[in-house]
């Protein structure tokens, strides 16, 4: 079974980075998820069960993961959701897996400062017509600073090599 979803939750791992042989990023960590209602007999919220999940991102996805999401943060995923029997011969369960295209902090929880990566691939030295680039990727931060007379907002931009 393969079929898109969002989830919000909490970190419950410490995310795991590794990259492969073949030079392939990998992030992973289980999420929990479980629904509050209020009760209003008993005039206080209520914890539904908590699902959980094993969230996989790939690619710059899983290195901005290992850098920006920690054990204990408040996130949403959106992703294909895998569900897999499985049985290695003394015991067998299901498995429930998110295979990452987007993640961030749940800004319900609390705010963040975002920090865009830009890639800048390297050029062949022998093209001259390309700009030479001396870095693999720099960072681009940026804050409002002001309201032009249109109501456009001015960012002053920074950069710094990562």
């Amino acid at each position: 079974m393969s079929e898109l979803i969002t989830i919000s939750g909490l970190v419950a791992t410490t995310p795991r980075h590794l990259v492969t042989q073949d030079g392939l990023p990998i992030t992973s960590f289980r999420l929990a998820s479980a629904q509050r209602r209020f009760d209003r007999n008993q005039n206080r919220w209520i914890d539904g069960e908590t699902n959980w999940f094993t969230v996989t991102s790939f690619r710059q996805l899983a290195i901005n993961a290992s850098e920006s999401v920690n054990k204990g943060d408040r996130i949403v995923v959106t992703g294909k959701l895998r569900v897999r029997d499985w049985d290695n011969g003394e015991r067998s369960g299901t498995s429930v897996e998110i295979d990452a295209d987007a993640i961030g902090h749940d800004l319900s929880w609390g705010t963040a400062t975002f920090v865009r990566t830009i890639l800048v691939r390297e050029t062949d030295p022998a093209d001259e017509s390309a700009p030479a680039a001396s870095f693999d990727s720099q960072q681009e931060s940026g804050t409002a600073d002001d309201i032009d007379d249109n109501g456009n907002i001015k960012l002053n931009l920074k950069k710094a090599v990562a």
